[in-house]
C-alpha cells in the first residue's frame, strides 16, 4: 500500500443490491477498497460478481444502495465514472483485421486522445505488456493470452485511476496466467493504480491480492487478507505447525505435549511416527521449536502451513453443509 494514500477509499459500495424479480443477485453489499490496493472479488460462477461490476460501472442500475468510484456517485454520473475506470471484461473484443497498434489508436481516439500522444503511449504500453513483437500483427492471429495483454493495454491507454478485471485469466495457459498476474501487480504498485479483480480461480488470485472478499449467493461472507480470512472461516485452527522429531523419545514427547496443551492458543497435537502436527490459533513456529529443544527432543525439521483460499473456501462450504 502506498503510504500517502492510506485510508483513501477509491471504491465504496453501500448496501448495494440488485434484484431480478424474485432473484437477488447482489444482496446489500458493503465494500471499501483503498487507493493502490489490489482487491480480489472471489466466488463461484453465478455468485453476483459480474453484476456487482456492472453496477459499479453504471452499466446496470441497482435496485437499492449506492456505489461511489473516485468519489463519484455512479448512479448520478455514470459517464464521469467511465472516464476514471478501465474495464477488462472476461471476453474482450477487438477488430480482427486491425493490428494491435491500430486497435489501441482507435480506442485512444474514441477517448479523445490526440493522435501523436496516443501513438507514443500505445507503443509504450504494447512494450509494457510484452507485445512489442506483435505491434503490427493482425489481432485475429492473436492467442487468448495475447488478447488479454492487449486488453490490459487497451484499459491503460485512457490513464485510469481504477482497473476492473472480470475473470481475466480464463482460457490462458498457466505460464501466461503467472505472467499476466505479475504484470497487474507491477502496474498497481509502480503507478498506484487501484485494481479490482473478479475470479473463481482462488489459488491464482491469492498470489497478488492485498485483500480478498469471498462472494457467495450475492453476499460478501468475509473479507480481509489470508490470515484474517483463515481465522474467520477455518474451523478454529488457522495454523498447522508440523515438527519432524526423533520418535524414539516418547517420554519426553509426552511431557512436551502436556506442556504445550496448557496454552489457550494451541488446540490439538497429533503424532504420526516422527511427525508432530500442532494446530494453533496463531503462528507459534518459533515458540514450538524452542520448546522442543528445551525438552531435549531431537528436532529434525519444522514447517508452517498457512491455509490458502481454496482451503478456506472449502472449509466455509463444509461448515454450511453441516448447518443445513
Amino acid at each position: 500500500m502506498i503510504e500517502n494514500n492510506v485510508n483513501k477509499k477509491v471504491i465504496q459500495l453501500k448496501r448495494l443490491t440488485k434484484k431480478y424479480d424474485t432473484l437477488t443477485a447482489v444482496d446489500h453489499l458493503d465494500l471499501n477498497i483503498e487507493k493502490g490496493e489490489i482487491f480480489g472479488l472471489l466466488g463461484p460462477n453465478g455468485a453476483g460478481k459480474s453484476t456487482t461490476i456492472l453496477m459499479m460501472l453504471g452499466l446496470s442500475e441497482p435496485t437499492s444502495g449506492e456505489a461511489y468510484v473516485c468519489d463519484i456517485n455512479v448512479k448520478r454520473q455514470p459517464t464521469k465514472v467511465k472516464e476514471k475506470v478501465g474495464y477488462l471484461p472476461d471476453n474482450v473484443g477487438f477488430y480482427d483485421n486491425m493490428t494491435a497498434l491500430e486497435n489501441l489508436l482507435f480506442i485512444a481516439q474514441l477517448n479523445k486522445r490526440p493522435l501523436a500522444a496516443a501513438k507514443e503511449d500505445a507503443l509504450h504500453l504494447l512494450e509494457r505488456v510484452g507485445l512489442t513483437e506483435a505491434i503490427h500483427k493482425k489481432v485475429g492471429k492473436f492467442s487468448r493470452g495475447m488478447i488479454q495483454r492487449l486488453g490490459l493495454a487497451d484499459v491503460l491507454i485512457k490513464n485510469p485511476e481504477v482497473i476492473i478485471l472480470d475473470e481475466p485469466t480464463l482460457g490462458i495457459d498457466p505460464k501466461g496466467v503467472a505472467e499476466f498476474l505479475d504484470l497487474i501487480m507491477q502496474l498497481s504498485k509502480e503507478e498506484s493504480i487501484t485494481v479490482l479483480i473478479s475470479s473463481h480461480h482462488l489459488h491464482q488470485v491469492q498470489k497478488i491480492c492485498d485483500r480478498v472478499g469471498i462472494f457467495v449467493k450475492g453476499k460478501l461472507i468475509a473479507e480481509g487478507d489470508l490470515n484474517s480470512l483463515s481465522k474467520k472461516l477455518i474451523s478454529g485452527n488457522p495454523y498447522l505447525i508440523e515438527a519432524k522429531i526423533n520418535p524414539n523419545q516418547q517420554d519426553k514427547i509426552a511431557k512436551l505435549r502436556e506442556h504445550l496443551l496448557v496454552r489457550e492458543d494451541i488446540r490439538s497435537i497429533h503424532q504420526d511416527k516422527e511427525l508432530l502436527a500442532i494446530n494453533c490459533l496463531k503462528d507459534l513456529s518459533s515458540t514450538i521449536s524452542k520448546e522442543i529443544i528445551s525438552h531435549d527432543i531431537d528436532l529434525i525439521g519444522l514447517a508452517k502451513k498457512e491455509y490458502g483460499l481454496d482451503e478456506i473456501y472449502q472449509s466455509y462450504f463444509e461448515n454450511e453443509e453441516k448447518l443445513s
